[in-house]
């Protein structure tokens, strides 16, 4: 007798392997600044790596109580000041980040062989960089950006795309959307950078950079 509660036939991820073969990474490969290594690394993965949407990164926030959670963001700007990511204050991270402003930011970037972590304190754009921002989005995003309270339970699909037809009728197709006072953009600044390059036999190269008090970086190895 069948059990319809039976896990079905699936790989066997223990016996997943990936041998790594790509050339390594030396402190004198290193940019000055992690900025400056970053948009090295993020240049190569749009335009050389293969990747749906290189921007893609994991964020990780934790509550007031230490409790994680992690859901994947789309960065939407970088430079010395920190990495810039959008969404809705009152979601889950949006909560989150507003008792707990520690964030890590990893880039996945698995067909290169190459992950970037960043780690740092978050803390919100101003409302007219926000509102620059949201005025280059699509309108349908405009939208969306008033018709989901993220992360909060709905009763239905047809609850969310209602809601969703209604901004549309009151806000057409070259109507300005008002940006939403809940919806807003993050700054991670960063206190450390760590650039991951996988290597044979598991010994990857691992460099970080972290901040010194008085400004400036110094760069360590890791163990892999």
């Amino acid at each position: 007798m069948n059990d319809r509660h039976s896990v079905p036939a699936v790989p066997d991820p223990a016996a997943m392997r990936k041998h790594y073969r790509a050339e390594g990474l030396s402190e004198s490969d290193l940019a000055a600044t992690p900025v400056e290594q970053f948009a090295r690394w993020f240049k190569q993965a749009a335009t050389e790596g293969g990747l749906f949407e290189p921007n893609a990164m994991i964020v990780s926030t934790a509550d007031a109580e230490g409790r994680p959670s992690s859901r994947t963001v789309l960065l939407k700007g970088f430079d010395e000041r920190g990495f810039v990511f959008y969404t809705n204050y009152e979601s889950r991270k949006g909560r989150e980040l507003a008792v707990n402003p520690y964030v890590s930011l990893l880039f996945p970037w698995h067909a290169m062989a190459r992950q970037v972590i960043v780690q740092g304190v978050a803390h919100r754009t101003g409302r007219d960089e926000t509102a620059a921002y949201f005025r280059t989005r699509p309108h349908g995003s405009q939208l969306g950006a008033w018709a989901s309270t993220q992360s909060s339970v709905i009763a239905s699909r047809d609850a969310l795309d209602a809601a969703y037809a209604d901004l549309e009728a009151r806000y057409p197709e070259g109507e300005q959307v008002p940006v939403p006072p809940h919806w807003g953009g993050f700054r991670v600044v960063p206190s450390t950078v760590e650039f991951w390059q996988g290597r044979e036999n598991r010994l990857h190269d691992r460099l970080r950079y972290v901040a010194e008090p008085g400004g400036g970086w110094r760069v360590e190895r890791l163990s892999p």
